[in-house]
């Protein structure tokens, strides 16, 4: 297991900040993209292929909808979902899902591949290709393919994006490594190492939560994580009694409890991301779950870095343009080229 990264504050916070975790890297507006968002002239490009996946050939996700009733309707007292039973929160319900392959310039076919997998891949597809291209050009990271899933639809308790993001098990990552990866290689002759060091997931909000249960349930498929806004909350659904209050067990009880695992993780929140200002009592504050996930990977001895964005909201695109490409890079900075 490596050590982390000693890591520095390089703006000190303001007196009103709630306190980050130790090693916080905090960064502030004006935020810009990073110039490896813009490819230079001649630059070699890679490709984007895309194809659709139903939830009528899937074995793990036939499909959920959520119910609209007035049990599924009601909040508490700071505005988050209360869980229905879990019979009153959705019925069978289909879903199509989009899945585009990012192939590099130059792959080979047949040759295995490192490989990076983003949830909500169609917010993702052009920003993830544009950095890439440059990061790959530049030799700073492995030619790696990027396979870029949307979910099967829905947010939160209920939905079947909730199902897959927000569920605290392996069940998300055996989708991907039996139902979708497959697909990703009749569909574009790409092949993909087996190297846990070598495989990263991606994704923002609960997208980040599932990259992060993805490498937490099968360190044997994914070794790295990289996390924009995790939902690392109670939005479970339906509730496992084994983790009451969702991905915020993590922080909690799991990660401090269990035996390190072979995982180096990249994280950002932003200080005005959701709920910013409620309570612990809430069990859903974004900006204070992030920051005891980093404390609690960072006192582990995980290989972490944790960005903290001054005025950044949830999932912010700006941050997102200016740190993708370091995040990346900083990811496969020891892997072969």
């Amino acid at each position: 297991m490596r050590m982390p990264l000693l890591l520095f504050a390089v703006l000190l916070p303001a007196a009103s900040d709630p306190p980050p975790a130790a090693g916080t890297i905090r960064i502030a507006p004006p935020y810009a993209d990073a110039p490896e968002m813009a490819p230079a002239a001649g630059q070699p490009r890679g490709t984007l292929h895309s194809f659709l996946l139903f939830s009528r050939d899937s074995r793990i996700y036939p499909g959920i909808r959520q119910r609209d009733t007035e049990a599924t309707r009601r909040r508490d007292p700071w505005g988050n979902r209360i869980a229905a039973p879990a019979a009153e929160q959705s019925e069978p319900g289909a879903y199509r899902r989009e899945v585009f392959v990012y192939v590099p310039a130059g792959y080979r076919p047949g040759t295995e591949a490192p490989l990076l997998v983003v949830q909500d891949g169609r917010d993702y597809a052009a920003r993830v290709a544009a950095a890439l291209d440059t990061l790959i050009a530049e030799h700073r990271v492995p030619a790696m393919v990027a396979v870029m899933i949307q979910s099967g639809g829905g947010d939160a308790q209920g939905s079947q994006r909730g199902l897959e993001y927000d569920t605290l098990s392996g069940r998300y990552a055996e989708f991907v490594e039996e139902e979708v990866l497959p697909q990703v290689t009749r569909h574009t002759g790409v092949r993909f190492t087996r190297d846990p060091a070598g495989r990263a997931a991606m994704g923002g909000s609960s997208g980040a939560a599932a990259a992060f249960s993805m490498a937490w349930f099968h360190p044997e498929w994914y070794g790295k994580v990289l996390s924009y806004s995790g939902t690392f909350v109670n939005q479970a659904s339906p509730v496992d009694p084994a983790t009451p209050h969702g991905a915020w067990d993590y922080h909690a009880r799991l990660i401090p409890t269990a035996r390190a695992k072979p995982i180096r993780v990249w994280m950002e929140v932003g200080e005005k991301d959701l709920h910013w200002q409620d309570p612990e009592a809430s069990f859903h504050n974004w900006p204070m779950a992030n920051d005891r996930m980093a404390a609690a990977l960072i006192a582990k001895g995980y290989d972490t870095r944790y960005v903290r964005a001054a005025g950044a909201v949830h999932v912010d695109g700006d941050v997102i343009a200016q740190t993708l490409p370091g995040a990346l890079e900083w990811l496969w900075r020891d892997y072969p080229r």
